[in-house]
């Protein structure tokens, strides 16, 4: 039962968020995702979403998912390993494996999920050995996303080394490679963001796939925010860099460019796949994706596939807003994302300044410590290819006016 000392303590907790200035406000939108929205009643030019290629409300990619529930149901109602493995959910793994290089994906219910699975289940046993434990190493860029540094936090100490460089510094990767090649580790895994998510920033993956090939070291990469956004064709960060292919491990998701719904994945070799699918905990005590999630990120995959078009649009529509914010000495970070930062520095003022744009029609969400390093908060904005131009322009003469 509920007593009196926890309800006091939860109550202390929630005070604590809140006095530091994090607290967090669920705002309702009453309308579909998209370029603008509603709220309490309010049209707003949403800059909060993933929802880059403008995939999350698209026609096509509803009566996919409308097909899926038709044919196979509501849900499967199973895990993938008892009877919860349809035929399309084999598809969209061996359409994903093509889209990205790697020889096979398996889906997970979320990129979250996909990242604690792969993690707790590579590092955690060794396979085929009679001893009990190796140890690994893991090599980490500081900038990694939650779900990166959540998935190491399942990895046993005593049988996995840490090592954090800073964001984006090939030459710290290095150097720490270097300190360790005549450390007698089982497996060296260097892993790191395609695309760092608070800045709209690339890892260096060419340099880090040099360094990973001269340490024997395996190259794990999450690409969440690069599917359908970097490269000609929308395959990634790897493609925008000339690598495709060439990335050991693959982690990604459904739930942003490519239709804004839910799933995650692992790609990679087969054997790594099939491990997965023999000890991954998220993913054999987790129900398999519902076939409209399926069949609407299979019908993604085709869009992607035969058609760029939204993928050019976003990265015209992001360089415009970045080149409009250095015109007007709006301090914004370099890149080719569509993730654009404001710099502002203060946290307090980061925040006071969303709220202000939320006032003036504006949807793009303050980001500050611990999320990013101190004094450096920041709006970010995330730009959609269903922006217009009448969308940037009206946001940057806003931001004029309040900053």
């Amino acid at each position: 039962m509920y007593t009196k000392k926890f309800i006091d303590q939860l109550a202390g907790d929630l005070q604590a968020i809140e006095q530091a200035g994090k607290y967090k406000t669920e705002r309702e939108i009453s309308s579909a995702q998209g370029a603008r929205v509603t709220v309490d009643g309010k049209e707003m030019i949403m800059f909060a979403s993933n929802n880059y290629l403008g995939l999350a409300n698209n026609p096509a990619l509803i009566e996919a998912s409308e097909a899926g529930l038709k044919e196979f149901g509501f849900g499967t109602a199973s895990v993938r390993f008892l009877s919860g493995t349809q035929t399309i959910h084999r598809q969209l793994e061996k359409r994903i494996a093509t889209f990205i290089g790697t020889e096979d994906v398996i889906l997970y219910s979320t990129n979250f999920m996909a990242n604690l699975g792969l993690f707790a289940t590579i590092i955690n046993e060794a396979y085929g050995s009679t001893e009990p434990y190796y140890k690994d190493v893991i090599y980490s860029d500081a900038n990694n996303h939650a779900s990166i540094i959540d998935a190491f936090k399942l990895c046993k100490k005593e049988v996995t080394d840490k090592r954090i460089y800073k964001g984006g510094d090939v030459a710290m990767l290095a150097q720490l490679l270097e300190e360790d090649k005549d450390k007698n580790y089982r497996n060296k895994i260097i892993a790191t963001d395609g695309i760092f998510s608070m800045e709209g920033t690339q890892a260096d993956l060419q340099k880090i796939i040099e360094l990973a090939e001269k340490y024997n070291a395996l190259l794990f990469v999450d690409d969440a925010h690069g599917i359908g956004v970097m490269g000609e064709t929308g395959r990634g960060t790897a493609q925008a860099q000339g690598v495709l292919g060439k990335i050991d491990v693959i982690a990604g998701t459904l739930g942003k460019a490519l239709g804004g719904a839910l799933g995650g994945y692992i790609g990679g070799k087969k054997e790594l796949v099939d491990l997965l699918r023999q000890k991954s905990r998220t993913y054999l005590f987790s129900n398999a994706l519902p076939a409209s999630i399926v069949m609407a990120g299979i019908a993604s995959i085709d869009m992607m596939e035969k058609d760029s078009t939204l993928t050019k649009k976003v990265k015209e529509n992001a360089a415009y807003f970045r080149a409009k914010l250095e015109e007007n000495n709006l301090p914004t970070l370099e890149g080719n994302h569509a993730i654009v930062p404001l710099m502002i520095g203060d946290a307090a003022k980061a925040a006071d300044l969303s709220k202000k744009l939320f006032e003036n029609g504006i949807y793009a969400t303050s980001l500050s410590f611990p999320v990013v390093p101190e004094g450096e908060a920041r709006i970010r904005f995330q730009v959609s290819a269903l922006h217009t131009q009448k969308d940037l322009d009206e946001t940057i003469e806003i931001l004029k006016k309040l900053m």
